[in-house]
């Protein structure tokens, strides 16, 4: 897998409560399919712990862009707080792409993208993408939240969503702490058959916490949706 030499090109902004996204200037040769990901390594970080100096993130930034954006829920680890506090022009490495996340290449065919918090970010890249494009792909996006403070990126998904482009998002906010297995509703196989009425065939794309992966796809097997039809990407804490 490539090895490339990058520098954090922007500070990192807040996307929602508790998360930031980091912009790294995109090296040259580095190409990626969006939804992909890349490892972020630290060069001499002032403080490391038992996991290393590196961390593998979805990118959020679309193929056409002049950078690498990634995005990340800030937990009081050394890494966490090492990235946090990078200056402008800190050197990083960034090794990839990698994964087989991305959207399939018929562009005329539907799919279903159920994210949960964080879990948007690999979603982030592909309807940027599918925006720049100007693709009218049928896509429908569940989006699980506690709260819209607690909702990355979600203006701009709104922004996403206007009419004519081909993605409708559902949005499902708890006020919180989602039912055990239910992941604020989005794991239900009616209601997922309900709102998914007249979508033909689609391929279904599962993205957030181990817990709501496995809900989800058990929901989907309830509904009908054929295995092969069903592309995942955990997100685990770090």
């Amino acid at each position: 897998m490539p090895l490339y030499s990058s520098s954090l090109a922007a500070r990192g902004e807040e996307v929602a409560r508790g998360t930031m996204a980091f912009r790294f200037a995109r090296p040259e040769g580095f190409a990626f399919k969006a939804g992909q990901a890349i490892n972020l390594g630290l060069i001499d970080p002032p403080e490391t712990d038992a996991k290393g100096d590196s961390r593998t993130f979805s990118v959020a930034s679309a193929p056409h862009e002049d950078t690498v954006q990634v995005a990340t829920r800030m937990r009081d680890t050394a890494f966490k707080r090492v990235l946090g506090a990078l200056a402008i022009g800190t050197p990083v490495k960034l090794r990839g792409p990698m994964g087989n996340f991305v959207l399939p290449d018929d562009a005329a065919q539907p799919v279903v993208l159920l994210a949960g918090g964080i879990g948007i970010t690999p979603f982030m890249s592909m309807l940027r993408h599918e925006d720049h494009t100007g693709s009218k792909r049928p896509r429908v996006l569940f989006y699980a939240n506690r709260s819209e403070r607690d909702a990355p990126f979600l203006f701009e998904l709104n922004q996403l969503a206007r009419p004519g482009t081909g993605l409708r998002m559902v949005s499902k906010i708890t006020e919180s702490a989602p039912a055990p297995g239910a992941w604020g509703g989005i794991a239900d196989p009616e209601f997922l058959a309900s709102e998914l009425r007249g979508v033909e065939s689609p391929i279904f794309f599962l993205a957030g916490p181990p817990g709501m992966v496995g809900a989800l796809r058990k929901a989907l097997g309830a509904m009908g949706a054929p295995a092969d039809a069903i592309r995942t990407d955990e997100f685990y804490g770090y």
